[in-house]
């Protein structure tokens, strides 16, 4: 098996995989710019000298500029955290494409509020429009991965949310460099740091014009009972029509997927909060998510993120310098994910993905600053990209908020940071090992099923087979009614021939 081969849930006609649906889930993508594009840039922006010098810096105390940094930072992942709360408000009530649609709005309005900030108006409209940009950004990195993968053929489903990380990263990389580009070619003013705030409303603005060509998602129309709605959409994606053996297949495991749901969890839109409380099955997979946020921040990822001028001075990197060395990383995080993309993630699947970070991220033995300690950090980064990269706003609030803090107080130049993140990807292997399933190659619709099966570890071959027999059984009985359906006809023929060849033999006599 070639590693650009596909593992099919079933046998998959090509037109499956058209440019359809990889060109929705590049639109719907325009919203992981937004966040990767604001991940990378306010680090490096708010340490220009032309910023800091513009709001006061040089005339603050250690503590309080790194409160005020942090304050920049971490209010638009606080904005984010709540914004990912009403996203399933929006998502069940409008629908996939039309909450991009909302979200993508909102998101304009918060970066074009930003771009108020001045040195006499002060930091105020930054942080408001980081708070309203912050409730866009957490809305959209719930409903963009959501809406890709309930359109997606399961065999190509983890490159498509991939899609979604390459967008990240695309946005990112811009961030990293832009200001080290600012720093090269433009003298410190405002003009200088207003621009990565203004650019923002690039990827934003795609976002609302391409959402409006989006399909709504065929599952969400037939949970709002719009069946007829879901089957065009359905055969539009898919480039098959609507009595297509894989359509029939496809449509059927849909309607049992949202029959197990009614039965065990309910539709409304109180039902999943009480399921939550009340079932321990929902909870349990509510908590498995909930650490892989843990964890995912506690490799120190969005530390860099924000904070990279800082990391790379702890690692003893000075002056224009810590730009570059921001903009490398972010080429090694972009060039990783388009290997993740292609040639592990529908190959060897989430499960083993997730845990090569501890093996090459523990090895951080930083010790002041050299070429050595430069080289890990970017290896790190490397083993980063295939595994962990989710994001939950909680956790990416706690690190954002207190990160400039740690390094002012644990140890010589931060060097206790790295062993707190060491520390978590390293209690991260037991977690992903023993309790994670491998969802690769698995329909959404066998989720519940995949979930229940324990050890966790031996779910995956489960239900792989339990689907085969499942699919070979559907298929069987479609045949045996093509069959009896011809065999109706044919007899219907037969008899028709019979009697005009009596009549034909009634006139002869």
């Amino acid at each position: 098996m070639g590693v650009l081969s596909l593992v099919e849930d079933r046998p998959t006609p090509k037109a499956v995989y058209n440019w359809r649906v990889w060109a929705c889930a590049g639109v719907a993508s325009f919203a992981s710019c937004m966040i990767g594009y604001d991940s990378a840039f306010i680090g490096t922006t708010i340490a220009l000298d032309s910023f800091q010098d513009e709001f006061g810096f040089p005339q603050m105390s250690e503590s309080e500029a790194n409160l005020i940094t942090s304050n920049i930072v971490s209010v638009y992942q606080a904005g984010a955290f709540f914004g990912a709360l009403f996203a399933y408000v929006s998502a069940h009530w409008l629908g996939r494409k039309w909450s991009l649609i909302a979200w993508s709005v909102l998101f304009q309005l918060g970066a074009g509020i930003m771009l108020a900030s001045n040195e006499n108006r002060g930091l105020g409209p930054i942080y408001a429009g980081r708070v309203i940009a912050g409730l866009a950004v957490g809305a959209t990195s719930n409903i963009t991965p959501i809406y890709i993968s309930e359109i997606s053929p399961p065999a190509v489903r983890g490159r498509l949310v991939g899609v979604y990380e390459v967008g990240w990263q695309v946005g990112g990389l811009i961030g990293f460099w832009i200001n080290y580009g600012l720093v090269q070619t433009m003298p410190p003013s405002h003009k200088q740091w207003i621009i990565p705030f203004a650019v923002q409303l690039i990827p934003g603005g795609l976002l609302l014009i391409g959402a409006f060509w989006l399909r709504e998602t065929p599952r969400w129309l037939m949970q709002k009972n719009r069946r007829e709605e879901a089957l065009k959409n359905l055969s539009w994606i898919r480039n098959l029509p609507q009595d297509h053996i894989y359509m029939v297949e496809e449509i059927s495991y849909i309607d049992g997927s949202l029959e197990e749901q009614a039965a065990a969890i309910g539709i409304g839109f109180w039902k999943p909060f009480k399921a939550v409380a009340n079932n321990r099955l929902v909870q349990w997979r509510f908590i498995l998510g909930s650490m892989l946020f843990l964890w995912q921040n506690g490799s120190g990822i969005n530390a860099i993120n924000y904070y990279s001028p800082t990391v790379f001075r702890s690692l003893g990197v000075d002056g224009d310098t810590t730009f570059l060395m921001t903009g490398i990383f972010g080429v090694v995080k972009t060039v990783i994910t388009f290997g993740w993309l292609f040639f592990l993630i529908d190959n060897l699947g989430g499960y083993l993905n997730a845990n090569p970070v501890t093996d090459g991220g523990s090895v951080n033995n930083l010790s002041g600053g050299g070429i050595a300690a430069i080289f890990f950090f970017y290896l790190w980064t490397a083993f980063y990209i295939p595994s962990w990269n989710a994001s939950n706003w909680f956790w990416n609030f706690i690190i954002a908020r207190f990160t400039p803090q740690m390094f002012s107080n644990m140890g010589p130049s931060g060097c206790g940071v790295y062993y707190f993140f060491a520390s978590m990807m390293i209690l991260s292997i037991v977690w992903v090992w023993f309790l994670m399933p491998e969802t690769k190659g698995i329909p959404l619709e066998s989720m519940d099923r995949l979930f229940q099966v324990r050890p966790a570890r031996k779910a995956h071959k489960q239900i792989h087979a339990e689907d085969e027999i499942r699919e070979q059984e559907f298929r069987h009985d479609a045949e045996g009614a093509e069959l009896s359906v011809a065999k109706g006809k044919l007899d219907h023929f037969e008899q028709r021939s019979a009697s005009e060849q009596a009549s034909d033999s009634g006139n002869q006599a």
